[in-house]
Protein backbone atom coordinates (compact mmCIF):
# COMPACT_ATOMS: atom_id res chain seq x y z
CA UNK A 1 0.00 0.00 0.00
CA UNK A 2 1.18 3.15 -1.00
CA UNK A 3 2.77 5.78 1.77
CA UNK A 4 0.47 8.58 2.34
CA UNK A 5 1.86 12.17 0.98
CA UNK A 6 0.83 15.56 1.93
CA UNK A 7 0.57 17.85 -0.74
CA UNK A 8 2.61 21.10 -0.49
CA UNK A 9 0.49 24.27 0.55
CA UNK A 10 -1.19 26.53 -2.49
CA UNK A 11 0.85 29.66 -2.55
CA UNK A 12 -2.05 31.83 -3.81
CA UNK A 13 -3.94 34.06 -0.48
CA UNK A 14 -7.04 32.60 -1.47
CA UNK A 15 -10.52 32.54 0.86
CA UNK A 16 -14.08 31.45 -0.04
CA UNK A 17 -16.06 33.85 -1.76
CA UNK A 18 -19.36 35.08 -0.57
CA UNK A 19 -21.41 35.89 -3.61
CA UNK A 20 -23.97 37.91 -1.95
CA UNK A 21 -24.88 38.44 1.81
CA UNK A 22 -28.84 38.61 2.73
CA UNK A 23 -31.09 40.91 0.23
CA UNK A 24 -28.11 41.65 -2.32
CA UNK A 25 -28.46 40.68 -5.99
CA UNK A 26 -26.80 37.80 -7.86
CA UNK A 27 -23.30 39.22 -9.00
CA UNK A 28 -23.04 40.25 -12.85
CA UNK A 29 -20.20 41.47 -14.47
CA UNK A 30 -19.00 45.04 -14.17
CA UNK A 31 -17.49 45.74 -17.45
CA UNK A 32 -18.50 45.46 -21.13
CA UNK A 33 -16.29 43.14 -22.74
CA UNK A 34 -15.33 42.33 -26.48
CA UNK A 35 -16.18 37.93 -26.64
CA UNK A 36 -18.31 38.00 -23.36
CA UNK A 37 -19.32 35.17 -22.68
CA UNK A 38 -23.28 35.57 -21.77
CA UNK A 39 -24.62 33.51 -25.08
CA UNK A 40 -22.37 30.67 -24.32
CA UNK A 41 -23.28 30.85 -20.71
CA UNK A 42 -25.37 28.11 -20.07
CA UNK A 43 -22.75 25.43 -22.37
CA UNK A 44 -19.90 26.10 -20.34
CA UNK A 45 -21.58 26.07 -17.16
CA UNK A 46 -22.71 22.48 -17.47
CA UNK A 47 -19.21 21.11 -18.51
CA UNK A 48 -17.70 22.79 -15.50
CA UNK A 49 -18.17 20.30 -12.27
CA UNK A 50 -21.17 20.95 -9.79
CA UNK A 51 -18.72 21.21 -6.92
CA UNK A 52 -15.22 22.93 -7.00
CA UNK A 53 -12.42 23.39 -4.72
CA UNK A 54 -10.41 25.97 -6.59
CA UNK A 55 -11.26 27.47 -9.62
CA UNK A 56 -8.77 29.03 -12.18
CA UNK A 57 -9.88 31.59 -14.85
CA UNK A 58 -6.47 33.13 -16.30
CA UNK A 59 -8.30 35.36 -19.09
CA UNK A 60 -10.79 36.78 -16.64
CA UNK A 61 -12.03 39.68 -18.94
CA UNK A 62 -15.69 40.75 -18.46
CA UNK A 63 -15.88 37.51 -15.59
CA UNK A 64 -19.56 36.62 -16.27
CA UNK A 65 -18.20 32.68 -15.58
CA UNK A 66 -16.76 33.71 -12.33
CA UNK A 67 -19.81 35.28 -11.09
CA UNK A 68 -22.06 32.78 -12.26
CA UNK A 69 -20.42 30.34 -10.80
CA UNK A 70 -19.99 32.49 -7.44
CA UNK A 71 -23.72 33.28 -7.83
CA UNK A 72 -24.71 29.62 -7.41
CA UNK A 73 -21.45 29.00 -4.59
CA UNK A 74 -20.10 26.43 -6.70
CA UNK A 75 -15.91 27.00 -5.45
CA UNK A 76 -14.57 27.54 -2.22
CA UNK A 77 -11.61 29.49 -3.65
CA UNK A 78 -11.09 31.20 -7.28
CA UNK A 79 -7.70 32.67 -8.63
CA UNK A 80 -8.43 35.31 -11.20
CA UNK A 81 -5.70 36.49 -13.40
CA UNK A 82 -5.08 38.41 -16.84
CA UNK A 83 -2.24 40.19 -18.45
CA UNK A 84 -4.25 43.44 -18.61
CA UNK A 85 -3.26 45.25 -15.38
CA UNK A 86 -5.72 47.90 -15.88
CA UNK A 87 -8.53 45.12 -15.82
CA UNK A 88 -7.18 43.40 -12.71
CA UNK A 89 -7.00 47.05 -10.86
CA UNK A 90 -11.20 47.12 -11.35
CA UNK A 91 -11.59 43.93 -9.43
CA UNK A 92 -9.28 45.12 -6.77
CA UNK A 93 -10.56 47.94 -6.60
CA UNK A 94 -13.68 45.99 -6.03
CA UNK A 95 -12.81 43.53 -3.81
CA UNK A 96 -11.09 45.99 -1.11
CA UNK A 97 -14.75 47.68 -1.59
CA UNK A 98 -17.49 49.69 -3.95
CA UNK A 99 -18.04 52.69 -1.57
CA UNK A 100 -15.16 54.61 -3.48
CA UNK A 101 -15.54 53.58 -6.68
CA UNK A 102 -19.34 54.49 -6.93
CA UNK A 103 -18.76 58.07 -5.38
CA UNK A 104 -15.67 58.26 -8.16
CA UNK A 105 -18.03 57.11 -10.80
CA UNK A 106 -20.95 59.51 -9.68
CA UNK A 107 -19.19 62.83 -10.49
CA UNK A 108 -18.43 61.40 -14.26
CA UNK A 109 -20.57 63.11 -17.12
CA UNK A 110 -21.28 61.71 -20.62
CA UNK A 111 -20.10 64.14 -22.65
CA UNK A 112 -17.01 64.73 -25.31
CA UNK A 113 -14.75 66.35 -23.37
CA UNK A 114 -14.97 64.32 -20.55
CA UNK A 115 -14.26 61.04 -21.94
CA UNK A 116 -11.43 62.38 -23.91
CA UNK A 117 -9.89 64.13 -20.54
CA UNK A 118 -10.17 60.53 -18.40
CA UNK A 119 -8.59 58.70 -21.70
CA UNK A 120 -5.84 61.02 -21.42
CA UNK A 121 -5.11 60.41 -17.90
CA UNK A 122 -2.32 58.13 -17.15
CA UNK A 123 -3.09 55.32 -14.79
CA UNK A 124 0.25 55.31 -13.28
CA UNK A 125 -0.82 58.81 -11.91
CA UNK A 126 -4.08 57.34 -9.99
CA UNK A 127 -4.50 55.53 -7.08
CA UNK A 128 -6.78 52.16 -7.51
CA UNK A 129 -10.03 53.62 -7.05
CA UNK A 130 -9.49 56.04 -9.38
CA UNK A 131 -8.32 54.00 -12.01
CA UNK A 132 -10.64 51.71 -11.52
CA UNK A 133 -13.34 54.31 -11.91
CA UNK A 134 -11.77 55.74 -15.35
CA UNK A 135 -11.71 52.09 -16.78
CA UNK A 136 -15.57 51.55 -16.02
CA UNK A 137 -16.43 55.01 -17.17
CA UNK A 138 -14.64 54.57 -20.41
CA UNK A 139 -15.83 51.22 -21.20
CA UNK A 140 -19.39 52.35 -20.78
CA UNK A 141 -18.70 55.12 -22.69
CA UNK A 142 -16.48 54.33 -25.63
CA UNK A 143 -17.32 53.40 -28.97
CA UNK A 144 -18.65 49.62 -28.85
CA UNK A 145 -17.38 49.18 -25.27
CA UNK A 146 -14.30 47.75 -26.69
CA UNK A 147 -10.59 47.54 -24.83
CA UNK A 148 -7.94 48.69 -27.48
CA UNK A 149 -4.47 49.97 -26.78
CA UNK A 150 -1.59 50.97 -28.92
CA UNK A 151 2.16 49.87 -29.08
CA UNK A 152 2.51 51.72 -26.19
CA UNK A 153 -0.07 50.41 -23.76
CA UNK A 154 -2.31 53.69 -24.02
CA UNK A 155 -6.05 52.85 -24.29
CA UNK A 156 -7.38 54.22 -27.68
CA UNK A 157 -10.86 53.54 -28.51
CA UNK A 158 -12.72 56.85 -29.27
CA UNK A 159 -15.91 58.02 -27.86
CA UNK A 160 -19.08 55.88 -28.19
CA UNK A 161 -22.61 57.54 -29.13
CA UNK A 162 -25.34 56.45 -26.41
CA UNK A 163 -28.70 57.19 -25.55
CA UNK A 164 -28.06 58.39 -22.40
CA UNK A 165 -25.66 55.42 -20.67
CA UNK A 166 -25.46 53.73 -17.52
CA UNK A 167 -22.24 55.10 -15.89
CA UNK A 168 -22.58 53.92 -12.50
CA UNK A 169 -24.56 51.09 -11.36
CA UNK A 170 -24.18 50.83 -7.36
CA UNK A 171 -26.03 47.51 -7.22
CA UNK A 172 -24.18 46.07 -9.69
CA UNK A 173 -20.98 46.84 -8.07
CA UNK A 174 -21.59 45.94 -4.66
CA UNK A 175 -22.93 42.71 -5.52
CA UNK A 176 -19.15 42.31 -8.02
CA UNK A 177 -17.73 43.64 -4.90
CA UNK A 178 -19.23 40.64 -2.43
CA UNK A 179 -18.42 37.87 -4.94
CA UNK A 180 -14.38 39.06 -5.12
CA UNK A 181 -14.13 38.94 -1.28
CA UNK A 182 -11.31 36.05 -0.69
CA UNK A 183 -10.34 36.06 -4.85
CA UNK A 184 -7.06 36.04 -5.07
CA UNK A 185 -6.38 38.47 -8.52
CA UNK A 186 -3.23 38.13 -10.06
CA UNK A 187 -1.21 39.84 -13.52
CA UNK A 188 0.04 36.43 -14.93
CA UNK A 189 0.52 34.58 -17.22
CA UNK A 190 -1.49 31.39 -17.91
CA UNK A 191 0.67 28.75 -17.36
CA UNK A 192 2.06 30.59 -14.32
CA UNK A 193 -1.54 30.58 -12.81
CA UNK A 194 -2.56 26.72 -13.55
CA UNK A 195 0.21 25.41 -12.57
CA UNK A 196 -1.09 24.70 -8.74
CA UNK A 197 -3.99 23.40 -9.97
CA UNK A 198 -4.69 20.08 -9.06
CA UNK A 199 -7.96 17.02 -9.42
CA UNK A 200 -11.08 18.58 -7.56
CA UNK A 201 -10.09 21.99 -9.21
CA UNK A 202 -11.85 23.52 -12.69
CA UNK A 203 -9.91 25.56 -15.16
CA UNK A 204 -11.88 28.14 -17.81
CA UNK A 205 -10.07 29.41 -20.82
CA UNK A 206 -11.08 32.46 -22.82
CA UNK A 207 -8.18 33.73 -24.42
CA UNK A 208 -7.88 36.01 -27.25
CA UNK A 209 -9.49 34.49 -30.22
CA UNK A 210 -7.46 33.12 -33.27
CA UNK A 211 -8.17 35.68 -35.66
CA UNK A 212 -11.11 34.14 -38.35
CA UNK A 213 -9.25 35.79 -41.17
CA UNK A 214 -6.34 38.66 -41.80
CA UNK A 215 -8.67 41.51 -41.57
CA UNK A 216 -10.99 40.06 -38.71
CA UNK A 217 -7.71 40.31 -36.25
CA UNK A 218 -9.17 42.09 -32.65
CA UNK A 219 -6.84 40.80 -29.94
CA UNK A 220 -5.23 43.98 -28.98
CA UNK A 221 -6.20 43.90 -25.42
CA UNK A 222 -2.93 43.99 -24.23
CA UNK A 223 0.37 45.38 -25.84
CA UNK A 224 1.92 41.59 -25.91
CA UNK A 225 0.21 39.93 -28.70
CA UNK A 226 -1.31 36.29 -28.28
CA UNK A 227 -0.46 34.50 -31.47
CA UNK A 228 0.07 31.76 -32.74
CA UNK A 229 2.59 30.46 -30.75
CA UNK A 230 1.05 31.65 -27.68
CA UNK A 231 -2.04 28.95 -28.35
CA UNK A 232 0.07 26.48 -29.03
CA UNK A 233 1.54 27.21 -25.47
CA UNK A 234 -2.09 27.02 -24.22
CA UNK A 235 -3.04 23.38 -26.01
CA UNK A 236 0.06 21.83 -23.95
CA UNK A 237 -1.61 23.69 -20.91
CA UNK A 238 -4.94 22.22 -21.46
CA UNK A 239 -3.06 18.64 -21.93
CA UNK A 240 -1.48 19.02 -19.22
CA UNK A 241 -4.03 20.02 -16.80
CA UNK A 242 -5.94 16.82 -18.58
CA UNK A 243 -2.99 14.79 -17.22
CA UNK A 244 -3.84 15.92 -13.54
CA UNK A 245 -7.01 15.37 -13.48
CA UNK A 246 -8.34 18.92 -13.37
CA UNK A 247 -11.34 19.68 -15.37
CA UNK A 248 -11.13 22.39 -17.99
CA UNK A 249 -12.92 24.46 -20.38
CA UNK A 250 -11.79 26.33 -23.47
CA UNK A 251 -13.62 28.76 -25.47
CA UNK A 252 -12.16 29.70 -28.90
CA UNK A 253 -13.00 30.61 -32.53
CA UNK A 254 -13.54 27.35 -34.85
CA UNK A 255 -10.50 27.84 -37.28
CA UNK A 256 -7.96 25.52 -38.70
CA UNK A 257 -5.38 25.94 -35.93
CA UNK A 258 -7.67 25.53 -33.42
CA UNK A 259 -8.81 22.71 -34.36
CA UNK A 260 -5.72 20.77 -35.09
CA UNK A 261 -4.76 21.92 -31.68
CA UNK A 262 -7.34 20.30 -29.76
CA UNK A 263 -8.50 17.25 -31.87
CA UNK A 264 -7.51 15.35 -29.22
CA UNK A 265 -10.20 16.29 -26.95
CA UNK A 266 -14.00 16.47 -26.65
CA UNK A 267 -15.03 19.82 -29.07
CA UNK A 268 -18.01 21.23 -30.12
CA UNK A 269 -19.00 23.53 -32.54
CA UNK A 270 -21.42 26.25 -31.11
CA UNK A 271 -23.06 29.61 -32.95
CA UNK A 272 -22.63 32.64 -31.00
CA UNK A 273 -23.65 35.84 -32.03
CA UNK A 274 -21.17 38.64 -32.41
CA UNK A 275 -21.55 42.38 -32.57
CA UNK A 276 -18.33 43.83 -32.43
CA UNK A 277 -18.12 44.98 -36.03
CA UNK A 278 -18.06 48.68 -37.63
CA UNK A 279 -20.47 47.39 -40.34
CA UNK A 280 -24.13 45.87 -39.04
CA UNK A 281 -23.80 43.87 -42.10
CA UNK A 282 -20.74 42.09 -40.45
CA UNK A 283 -22.46 41.07 -37.21
CA UNK A 284 -24.73 37.88 -36.76
CA UNK A 285 -24.11 34.28 -35.55
CA UNK A 286 -20.86 32.57 -35.85
CA UNK A 287 -19.39 28.97 -34.58
CA UNK A 288 -16.90 28.75 -31.91
CA UNK A 289 -15.27 25.89 -30.26
CA UNK A 290 -15.73 24.73 -26.95
CA UNK A 291 -13.22 21.88 -25.68
CA UNK A 292 -13.25 19.75 -22.60
CA UNK A 293 -10.87 17.77 -20.89
CA UNK A 294 -12.87 15.02 -20.39
CA UNK A 295 -16.70 14.06 -19.22
CA UNK A 296 -19.26 17.00 -18.83
CA UNK A 297 -21.39 16.96 -15.56
CA UNK A 298 -24.19 19.11 -15.15
CA UNK A 299 -24.81 20.78 -11.74
CA UNK A 300 -27.34 19.56 -9.93
CA UNK A 301 -30.75 21.46 -9.01
CA UNK A 302 -29.37 24.60 -6.62
CA UNK A 303 -32.03 23.69 -3.98
CA UNK A 304 -30.06 19.91 -3.83
CA UNK A 305 -26.50 21.63 -4.06
CA UNK A 306 -27.63 23.88 -1.22
CA UNK A 307 -28.36 20.42 1.17
CA UNK A 308 -25.09 19.28 0.00
CA UNK A 309 -23.05 22.20 1.22
CA UNK A 310 -24.93 22.52 4.37
CA UNK A 311 -24.29 18.78 4.95
CA UNK A 312 -20.48 19.36 4.66
CA UNK A 313 -20.20 22.47 6.61
CA UNK A 314 -21.79 20.81 9.66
Amino acid sequence: MPKSTTLPSRPHDIRPSTARSAGGKAPRPVLKWAGGKTHLLPRILERLPASIDTYYEPFIGGGAVFFALAADKRFSRAVLSDKNQDLIDVYRALRRGAKGVIQLLEHYEYDKDTYYAARALKPANLDLNERAARLIYLNRTGYNGLYRVNRSGQFNVPFGRYVNPTICDPERLRAASRALRGVSLEVADFSELCRDARAGDAVYFDPPYVPLSHTASFTAYHREAFGEEAHKRLAECFDALRSRGVCSVLSNSNTPLTRSLFDDFPLDLVPVPRRINSKKDGRGDVMEILVTTGKTRKPPKRTALRKSRKKRVS
